[in-house]
């Protein structure tokens, strides 16, 4: 009994010791990557510290050298506004044209301090003679060349003369024209102007975040021009570059190939004379709401609605045909059909999508074939209503195969005796008492074909009003700042999910209740 004992406690020592062993192999295994991938990121945070220390000190020597901006000398706690002269040696990082501002402790009283209309767009600071309108926040731009002309790194401007604030790791670059569109001047020397400005844009931004990258005036080094064109850190930014009738903000790599590492984001708004906000009236709650569905496109949904439609139908009529193939084959083929059949259930949709690119793509054999028979389907509303087939076939399948399975084959069997041919005993049997398994599996494929995101984004593309589905509209309405019709478009589809669960739940419940009558009403018989 002891020797037993003494087997069993080195057995489960030898066993802790396995677990141990595996369990730190598999925390260096998490870990290993992220620090190889954290190495050259703290390594570039450290490079690009070092850059600022260097510039602020540059800024610094620049500023006891050059007078102060504005009249007089600023007494202690008046915002400072300084021109930037860096070093000869840092000169490639910081460049010519930008002037260093140095915010007060007074900036966030400012900010709150700001006025921001109903529509989130226009905000003016009481005693001030300017202030913003036609504030639009985009967190990502797009590296796409225009009209086969490579821009770098880009976001649209919607007029010149506008304020444009690019948002770097450690910098925020303000462009302020110098002069607006009908020739009136901007007091940019002024640096309670300044610090006016960027209250407004800290006001409007605090607004628009929702959860994003914030502007962060207080935690970034600020610079401030007047140049349509400036260089920081190894990167040149355009406030003004012409491209296809269209006017853009780009950034520029100078010394590498990733553009996008020189911005976050970009945010710009309509410099306009204070006057013209201040004298409208504060929209009420009822009048917010009307301009907001005034300015909705409902595009998304009628997509949305019709793509959904035409899947729907599909899915249906594959998922029958398919779960009553798979249960005519023998086991060997049922589990290769059963694979094929359910796998896009566990893969992910942009997964899905790539394969139906490279299925169906411009430069495959199958793509060409079609295309000479006249027939185009990527970036098209079809590639939308296969992509949402696609992704809602193994919903249906899994759901009516499982209804199928659980039919009495005894009564299937009597029914082949009596001569009943297989459709007739599919259509007579199989689906009446299917029905309410085909019904529901029918409402989720529709759900999940409704919400359907990435395999749409790869195969079908965004474009407004023939692919552009919910999801597609919420993810893009997000990155261009319009928050408020991102938050609409989700609260239309929670509202779908759940007038779906809940038809679900109610069909489910009568059925069952029909089911308990029907099978006390056959007992007391």
């Amino acid at each position: 009994m002891g020797e037993t004992m003494r087997v069993m406690r080195s057995r489960c020592g030898a066993s802790r010791t396995w677990v141990l062993a595996l369990v730190c192999v598999g925390v260096a295994l998490a870990i290993w990557p992220a620090s190889i991938t954290a190495g050259p990121a703290a390594l570039s945070s450290w490079a690009n510290c070092a850059f600022a220390d260097e510039a602020s000190s540059g800024q610094q020597a620049g500023a006891a050298m050059s007078a102060q901006v504005g009249t007089g000398a600023p007494t202690e706690g008046s915002p400072v506004v300084q021109p930037v002269e860096p070093a000869a040696d840092s000169v490639a990082r910081v460049g010519a044209g930008l002037r260093a501002v140095t915010l007060d402790v007074g900036h966030s009283e400012r900010a709150g301090a700001a006025s921001v209309l109903a529509d989130g767009a226009s905000a003016l600071m009481k005693g001030s003679d300017w202030a913003l309108s036609s504030f639009a926040r985009q967190n990502k731009g797009t590296s796409r060349a225009v009209e086969g002309q490579s821009l770098g790194y880009r976001w649209p401007l919607s007029q010149p003369d506008a304020v444009a604030a690019v948002v770097t790791q450690q910098a925020v670059i303000v462009r302020v024209p110098a002069r607006l569109a009908d020739g009136t001047p901007v007091p940019t020397d002024d640096p309670a102007f300044i610090m006016t400005l960027m209250a407004l844009l800290q006001a409007l931004d605090d607004r628009a975040a929702e959860g994003g990258e914030p502007l962060g005036l207080e935690a970034r080094t600020v610079y401030v021009t007047t140049q349509q064109q400036v260089s920081l850190n190894g990167f040149t930014y355009d406030f003004g570059r012409e491209a296809g009738g269209r006017t853009y903000v780009t950034c520029v790599s100078e010394g590498s190939a990733d553009d996008r590492a020189g911005a976050l984001l970009m945010e710009a708004a309509s410099l306009v004379p204070s006057a013209s906000l201040g004298a409208a009236e504060q929209p009420s709650a009822l009048d917010g709401a009307a301009s907001f569905f005034g300015r909705l496109d409902l595009a998304p949904l009628w997509v949305s609605l019709r793509t959904t439609g035409a899947a729907i139908v599909a899915i249906f009529a594959l998922g029958l045909a398919c779960a009553w193939l798979t249960m005519r084959t023998s086991s060997r083929v049922k589990g290769l059909l059963d694979t094929v059949f359910t796998i896009p259930l566990v893969l992910p949709p942009t997964v899905c999508g790539f394969l139906l690119l490279l299925v169906f793509g411009n430069s495959t054999a199958t793509g060409r074939w079609l295309i000479d028979h006249g027939i185009s389907l990527v970036f098209t509303w079809e590639a939308a209503v296969i992509s949402c087939v696609v992704v809602g076939f193994p919903m249906m399948y899994r759901t009516v195969r499982g209804a199928f399975e659980n039919l009495d084959a005894s009564m299937l069997d009597a029914a082949r005796t009596l001569g009943w041919s297989e459709a007739r005993i599919f259509a007579r049997i199989m689906l009446p008492l299917a029905w309410p398994s085909i019904a529901a599996g029918t409402v989720l494929a529709f759900a999940r074909a409704m919400g359907e995101f990435g395999c749409t984004l790869f195969f079908a593309g965004n474009y407004l009003g023939v692919t552009q589905t919910i999801p597609l509209a919420i993810y893009f309405e997000w990155m261009s700042g319009r928050t408020d019709v991102a938050l609409f478009w989700v609260g239309v589809v929670l509202v779908v999910s759940f007038a779906v669960i809940l038809v679900i739940n109610a069909y489910s419940s009568r059925t069952q209740r029909y089911r308990r009558k029907e099978r006390g009403t056959w007992e007391s018989s």
